[in-house]
C-alpha cells in the first residue's frame, strides 16, 4: 500500500452479463446491508440506542439494491451486457 493520504483501488472493471452483474453487485450491497445491521444491533446492545446513521444507510442500500435489481432485469430481458466500473477511494483522516 502506498504511504500517502489518498489511495485509489479499482475493484470492478469490466463488461458482464446481467446474471454476472447481479451476482457481483447484489453480493456487495447485501454484505454492506448486513454490516450495518450488525453494527446497529451491536450499538443497541451496548448503548441501548439505535444508530440513526446505520438506519439511514440501510435504507439507502435497500433502495440501491431495488434500483439495481430493476436495471439488471431490464438489461437481461433485452440481452444487454453491463459495463461496470467500481473504484474505491480511501483518504486517511487524522483524528
Amino acid at each position: 500500500m502506498e504511504n500517502s493520504e489518498h489511495v485509489r483501488y479499482q475493484l470492478i472493471d469490466g463488461d458482464f452479463s446481467a446474471e454476472e452483474a447481479k451476482t457481483i453487485l447484489l453480493a456487495l450491497i447485501e454484505h454492506k446491508i448486513q454490516f450495518h445491521r450488525k453494527d446497529r444491533f451491536s450499538q443497541q446492545e451496548r448503548l441501548g440506542d439505535i444508530s440513526e446513521q446505520s438506519n439511514r444507510r440501510i435504507e439507502q442500500l435497500l433502495q440501491t439494491k431495488a434500483d439495481l435489481t430493476e436495471l439488471i432485469a431490464s438489461a437481461g430481458s433485452e440481452d444487454e451486457r453491463l459495463s461496470i466500473n467500481c473504484v474505491i477511494d480511501i483518504t486517511r483522516i487524522p483524528e
